[in-house]
């Protein structure tokens, strides 16, 4: 799957906290335009920008620090 954010997004949103705390204030402010505001424009415009931030948060989101190539220390050798 592709990542969907930029290098800089992706170091960025590294800590988990961060994913959750939008995503979880996207979901609330998609609730209050579709059920307190009843605007469907908006709820539409935030639902989608909901369902992204689900899509690049936690389903293609990487799972290490990628590796650009500049390993500064060599691979330690294998104990054994």
């Amino acid at each position: 799957m592709a990542v969907l954010l930029k290098p800089n997004d992706v170091s960025w949103f590294r800590p988990v906290w961060r994913r959750y705390a939008v995503t979880a204030f996207l979901a609330v402010w998609c609730a209050w335009e579709w059920i307190w505001n009843r605007e469907p424009f908006w709820g539409v415009l935030v639902g989608a920008a909901l369902l992204f931030s689900i899509y690049s948060f936690f389903i293609t989101f990487p799972k290490e620090e990628p590796n650009d190539g500049n390993d500064t220390q060599p691979p330690s050798p294998p104990q054994g």
